[in-house]
């Protein structure tokens, strides 16, 4: 019994019990403790509706809809036969040839006695009792199935003698119907079997050949020259349900996040982290390698392995550097897909950002202008007569300390703390995104219009990708966390100096809406047609420059206990590793295998003193020819990324990419320096000329040395105080003296410490271009004092942020931006010039 909206509900079980049956189906579907579900209901009540109420993985009786149409397709491992058709067929014997007629069999049970019988070579037919050609249908059939109790004015004399009759109605006599109980507790048994068989399936992966091309044609040429497998059939062939992958296309699918719950009690494989010295502002290819080396991986030694990628943002697509999806034969595919929308998350995380900037300052408009009373009318309104507060609403009343739940008894006081936030504008972190480089936006003016009264301020957008809902999307663990960290977001202080999150706003339901989609991670394959998830992007000076804790962990899950994952961190080990560590791996709780540190010998000679690399610049004759001293020179901060490696305690392999112009003698010396100062193994990889193939030596030393004892450590304890974690981290990663905070950074720290946020980790935003803050500074510089000029927090995505010296969050476009070359064909509409 209940009540609403002022009418008493009553709902009794011997009125209704068919209705009580369908909502306990409906609870039984959620619990996990609950493998199946069958159904035992009047032949009336066996309507589709209440039939597809069961899900599908749940469907004892093999009657839903999805089940039915694997049955239909011949997908046996697929499906459950339902129990009566079980039984029918257990009764008939040597059906072909033989005219079968269903009579008053329709629905589920009727379509799946019709495949099963055409299956056995029968000739099938259906009638119902009332149709005027059931007489001549009858003296016809070989084998009559009864569906439904046969009418008194039906005589038997229609029925040709020798017939077989089959009665699968409800008044059977006793010795059938238990023949039909005992297969329906078969089915029984043969679903929990069944449902066995889905907590794991073993691969079946069919790998695509390459055509190697000597010269290596451009990525997109190599691209456009390999025929993707369907989206679907890569689902199927790793071991993913039907209804666990909602597809895009044809070459891209998004993965729900249900295939965790399924999986839960599957041991996860190798996770393995590819990072990189300090590069060269041309990249030195550690996507390519992440790549190559999962190719070499599954394509080659038939291991199990995923690749898990960040999505590449607009912005330097169009701008500078281009698109992310590796290069030569080690590359995801399309790669034009990968580049530019993909599923649309970026755009989901510009449209949740950019609502709640409108919230923040649609909300101080407001209450500049109204009366406590006209505010509180209008956040708690009227509605058919009823005035109630809405859930998040009830989540602020009780972070205030306010137990009322009627909003007609609040008093003057808790009305004014409860409608009103008193954002202070100077406070105000939050700001707009957009996914383009343009530099106007760095600093803008909002309000000028006359409707908003003169309530100017100074703003700025960011790019797409350094948005803390992005950060988010990365860090999170399920949809109700990332909802939980999403209403934590701090966007402001209040006039008494208390932090406003968007849970004060009351956009955080809003705001999981905009990104369900967005948490689930996008499939798709590299050229040798093995499985990649590319999930989340967060700026990797900014945030933490790593793909998504989900991805890795679906992905964990489906290679199996033998197999690896692959993922990479932004930019050098000193800033992408050491946040893959510190931030990420607390997070998802999962413990890296080994470290492969990326090194070419184009950033060691130019570590080593050779002449500055600019990207669209010609490289100078010091990196075209061989020069061994600049390379053992440069070596010095390849070492020192060794040891920043060896502080967290896990093993680390060097892949050495090689490009065309490296010398044997630069290669081997490379590779004795880098096991002298302690890595596991050093292994040249030719995998962007050579593909899967040319990574086979790297994917050997991996496995070696994921066998290895683990001593995985964190590098600080959370513990700590913010400013002893800043500096642990300058100290023993970056090798400065000391670090210095100026006023405003002091001020943050002690601000974010009386706030209660002083226990996260740090996620330090600092140059790529140097171990230092100083880009020019390369090699290994020492004893330089760390300058943090602010620090800020992401609260919902759990990080302290430090600036070090200035970092911007909009990047610009240069004189002549890649868009330049990029143009659509618009007869066979394929994209030109993207590389």
């Amino acid at each position: 019994e209940g009540s609403k909206g002022g009418h008493k509900v009553v709902l009794k079980y011997r009125v209704y019990p068919f209705l009580i049956r369908f909502f306990i189906c409906l609870l039984l579907n959620e619990d996990p403790n609950v493998q199946g579900l069958a159904l035992d209901l009047p032949e009336s009540l066996y309507s589709s509706k209440v039939l597809n109420a069961v899900k599908p993985e749940k469907d004892v009786d093999g009657l839903s809809d999805v089940n039915l149409g694997r049955l239909v397709r011949g997908d046996a491992y697929d499906c459950l036969v339902p129990p009566t058709v079980c039984a029918v067929m257990e009764l008939l014997e040597d059906l072909g040839g033989k005219k079968v007629l269903l009579v008053g069999a329709s629905g589920a049970v009727g379509a799946a006695l019709q495949c099963m019988l055409q299956r056995e070579g029968a000739t099938t037919l259906s009638c119902r009792w009332k149709a005027p050609e059931l007489q001549t249908k009858l003296n016809h059939a070989d084998v009559v199935i009864v569906g439904s109790t046969k009418p008194d004015d039906v005589p038997v004399s229609w029925i040709k003698p020798g017939t077989t009759i089959i009665s699968c109605s409800r008044d059977l006599v006793s010795g059938k119907r238990l023949l039909q109980l005992t297969l329906h507790f078969q089915n029984v048994v043969e679903s929990e079997r069944w449902i066995q068989s889905q907590q794991y399936r073993k691969w079946d992966l069919r790998c695509l050949k390459l055509q190697l091309l000597s010269p290596v044609p451009s990525d997109i040429e190599i691209s456009r020259a390999q025929s993707p497998k369907a989206v679907d059939v890569l689902a199927k062939e790793i071991g993913l349900l039907t209804d666990e992958v909602e597809i895009y296309g044809q070459t891209k699918a998004k993965v729900r996040l249900s295939l965790l719950e399924r999986l839960k009690d599957q041991p996860d494989g190798k996770y393995v982290l590819v990072a990189g010295i300090t590069p060269t502002p041309l990249g030195e290819g550690k996507s390519t390698v992440t790549i190559g080396l999962v190719q070499a991986l599954t394509a080659h030694l038939n291991i199990n392995s995923f690749a898990c990628l960040r999505q590449p943002s607009q912005g330097p697509t169009f701008g500078v550097k281009g698109g992310a999806a590796g290069g030569g034969y080690a590359q995801v595919i399309p790669m034009e897909e990968f580049n530019l929308h993909l599923t649309g998350d970026i755009h989901a995380i510009t449209a949740a950002n950019n609502l709640l900037a409108a919230a923040i300052d649609a909300r101080i408009l407001h209450e500049n202008t109204q009366s406590d009373k006209a505010l509180y009318n209008r956040l708690v309104p009227v509605v058919n007569g009823v005035r109630g507060f809405s859930a998040i609403q009830f989540a602020r009343l009780r972070r205030l300390g306010i137990s009322k739940t009627d909003p007609g008894t609040l008093t003057e006081e808790e009305i004014n703390k409860f409608a009103r936030l008193d954002i202070d504008p100077s406070t105000i972190t939050w700001q707009r995104v957009v996914d383009t480089n343009d530099r106007f936006l760095r600093k803008i003016t909002v309000g000028q219009a006359n409707t908003e009264k003169g309530f100017v301020r100074q703003a700025q957008f960011d790019i797409a990708v350094a948005s803390e809902i992005m950060a988010i999307l990365a860090l999170t663990t399920s949809l109700q966390d990332m909802k939980e960290r999403l209403g934590k977001m701090v966007v402001a202080n209040d006039k008494k100096g208390e932090p406003v999150t968007a849970e004060d706003l009351g956009v955080t339901g809003a705001l999981a809406v905009l990104m369900k989609d967005a948490i689930k991670p996008t499939l798709m394959q590299t050229l040798e047609g093995t499985p990649v998830f590319v999930h989340a992007g967060p700026f990797a000076n900014i945030a933490h420059g790593n793909s998504s804790v989900l991805a890795d962990k679906i992905a964990l899950k489906l290679v199996g206990e033998k197999g690896f994952v692959v993922t990479e961190a932004g930019f050098g080990a000193d800033i992408g590793m050491e946040k893959f560590f510190n931030i990420k791996c607390r997070a998802s709780g999962l413990v890296p295998s080994v470290v492969v540190l990326v090194a070419t010998v184009r950033a060691l000679k130019m570590h080593g003193g050779g002449p500055n690399v600019t990207a669209g610049a010609p490289l100078k004759k010091e990196y075209t020819e061989e020069n061994l001293q600049l390379v053992a020179d440069g070596c010095c901060n390849l070492q020192k990324q060794i040891q920043i490696t060896q502080l967290f305690g896990v093993p680390v392999v060097v892949a050495l990419n090689v490009f065309k112009t490296d010398s044997p003698a630069e290669i081997d010396l490379v590779c004795k320096i880098a096991k002298r100062s302690g890595a596991f193994d050093a292994v040249p990889c030719d995998h962007w000329s050579a593909g899967g193939r040319g990574a086979v030596k790297l994917a050997q030393a991996v496995e070696r040395a994921a066998n290895q004892k683990n001593g995985f450590k964190y590098l600080y304890s959370l513990e700590l105080p913010v400013v002893e974690k800043i500096r642990i981290i300058a100290q023993k990663v970056y090798g400065a003296q000391d670090i210095e905070l100026s006023p405003t950074a002091q001020s943050q720290v002690d601000r974010y410490t009386r706030q209660g946020f002083g226990n996260l980790p740090i996620c330090m935003a600092k140059t790529h271009l140097s171990l230092s803050h100083q880009p020019e500074r390369k090699g290994v510089p020492t004893g330089f004092i760390l300058p943090i000029s602010d620090v800020r927090a992401s609260i919902g995505a759990g990080f302290i942020y430090p600036l070090v010296g200035t970092m911007s969050t909009m990047p610009g476009l240069p004189t002549r931006p890649c868009f330049y070359d990029i143009d659509l064909d618009p007869i066979t509409e394929q994209v030109k010039g993207l590389f």
